[in-house]
């Protein structure tokens, strides 16, 4: 990858980090940790890889995003307003009365969202309809989904993956982010999914495994991806929850809190100073 673009790219994710703080800050509520750990992959996919506009947020050719984690909305809103979809002041409306922008994200009320999602395992088998759909009207455009690791617990993932492998779906990409916590803890404690990689090739899928957070990396899974016929692939990348906070980072208990008016105050001043870093 060119120095510049992994440069627009970290810059990016930085200010699309620091639409997440502010998102979850003025709503008192939310999902901080699983929305830090995406902003890199999200970054990358909507301002270098995807077809989309929004001008034109329904246009039949664009590629099309379900988030099936959809409680890390805030990530989703702030990379939307961004890329400018919406304005971003719009962001510090997050989970208020009469705010589209709610806890998970609406694909009636918000431009750029294809896919309503929260409900754990939904998303991928929506993803799954969207890249068939592709397949039979010989359409060009690519379907992409991010699941949790702790989402794959559930057995309505494994019919998708089923699913998208018996129709050779290779215009579908699942992103699975192994930042390895959830709601109650370590995922392996929970119930644990590993060995993931092994699991989805027994399926049938393409499988990558890269780190999170390079987005050398991310740009490499996502080339290898698009060149993959006859099978689905799943990126598989091991991510840090909370990236880019030093409190929130490795936390179980950010997985879905708000930070008080202290803690936001520091959250946003580290942003800041890994913003000015690389800008200069």
């Amino acid at each position: 990858m060119d120095n510049e673009i992994k440069k627009r790219l970290e810059i990016t994710a930085v200010k699309v980090r620091m639409g997440i703080i502010e998102g979850v800050y003025n709503a008192k509520a939310g999902h901080p940790g699983g929305s830090l750990s995406i902003a890199d992959v999200m970054t990358y996919l909507y301002f270098s890889l995807m077809n989309a506009d929004p001008a034109v947020p329904q246009k039949a050719d664009r590629d099309r995003f379900v988030l099936s984690k959809g409680h890390t909305a805030p990530c989703l809103y702030s990379i939307l307003a961004h890329r400018g979809f919406f304005p971003a002041d719009e962001l510090k409306t997050l989970r208020k009365l009469g705010s589209r922008l709610q806890g998970h994200p609406v694909m009636d009320k918000i431009p750029g969202v294809d896919m309503s999602t929260g409900s754990l395992g939904q998303g991928i088998s929506a993803a799954c309809g969207m890249a068939l759909s592709g397949k039979v009207s010989g359409d060009s455009y690519r379907v992409y989904t991010i699941l949790g690791d702790g989402e794959i617990q559930e057995g309505m993932v494994w019919e998708a993956a089923m699913f998208a492998a018996h129709y050779k779906l290779d215009n579908l990409c699942a992103i699975v982010d192994n930042n390895g916590l959830q709601i109650d803890g370590k995922i392996d404690d929970v119930m644990s999914p590993y060995p993931i990689d092994e699991k989805f090739r027994a399926f049938g899928w393409n499988v990558i495994c890269i780190d999170a957070h390079d987005f050398g990396q991310i740009e490499k899974a996502f080339i290898e991806a698009e060149s993959k016929k006859g099978q689905p692939t799943v990126i598989i990348q091991k991510s840090i929850k909370g990236k880019g906070v030093s409190f929130m980072e490795d936390k179980a208990n950010w997985h879905g809190a708000a930070p008080n008016d202290e803690q936001y105050g520091i959250a946003m001043s580290e942003l800041k100073a890994e913003l000015e870093r690389l800008e200069d």
